[in-house]
C-alpha cells in the first residue's frame, strides 16, 4: 500500500512539474517579425507615379520573384491608396529569401530579389520599364526584420538593428 502511495504521490509531482514549466512564459524566447512594407513611387518633382489619373503616371505593374522556381515567378503586391489619394505598394511576404551570408548561427542575413514591370501610355501605345528591388533581412533568433531595400541598386530604405517594430515605410524616387 505505501508503495502505490509513493507511486501516486511521484506522478501528482511530475504532473505539476510539467505543468509549472510548459505553462511559463518567457517573452525573451518570442521572435519578433518585422517585415511588412509600405512604399510608394513618386517623380523627382513629387508626383504619385502610381496614381493611373494623372498624366505621366503608370498605368500598370507587375512583379516578379527573380530568384523564383520559375522563370516567371508572380508576387503579390498590393496596390493601395491613403486617405489622402497617394497610392502605394503592401509588400508583406511571398518572394523566395536566400542566404546572402551567415556570420553565425545566431545571426543571418536574408536576401530576396523582385523584378518590377511599370507601363505606361505614351503616344497611345504602351511603353514599360522593368526596375530592380532588393530586400534584405536580418534574422537573429530574437528577431526577424528587413534591414535594408535597394532599388535598382540604390539605397531607398535602411533600419538599425535595434529599432522596434514599425511598417516600414519610404518612398522611390523615378
Amino acid at each position: 500500500m505505501k508503495s502505490k502511495l509513493n507511486h501516486i504521490f511521484i506522478l501528482k509531482l511530475i504532473a505539476v512539474l510539467f505543468l509549472t514549466v510548459s505553462c511559463g512564459s518567457d517573452e525573451d524566447s518570442l521572435q519578433r517579425i518585422d517585415q511588412i512594407m509600405n512604399f510608394s513611387i513618386k517623380s523627382a518633382a513629387g508626383q504619385d507615379l502610381m496614381n493611373p489619373k494623372k498624366a505621366g503616371s503608370f498605368t500598370s505593374y507587375s512583379v516578379n520573384d527573380f530568384n523564383g522556381t520559375t522563370a516567371v515567378a508572380p508576387v503579390s503586391i498590393s496596390l493601395r491608396m491613403t486617405t489622402d489619394s497617394l497610392y502605394y505598394f503592401e509588400y508583406i511576404k511571398g518572394a523566395k529569401r536566400i542566404t546572402l551570408d551567415s556570420i553565425s548561427p545566431e545571426n543571418r542575413t536574408y536576401k530576396s530579389n523582385l523584378t518590377f514591370t511599370l507601363s505606361k501610355i505614351v503616344n497611345n501605345q504602351t511603353v514599360s520599364v522593368t526596375d530592380q528591388m532588393e530586400i534584405r533581412y536580418r534574422w537573429t533568433p530574437t528577431v526577424f526584420q528587413v534591414s535594408q531595400v535597394l532599388y535598382n541598386n540604390k539605397e531607398v530604405f535602411s533600419k538599425a538593428v535595434d529599432a522596434p517594430n514599425a511598417i516600414n515605410t519610404f518612398i522611390i524616387t523615378k
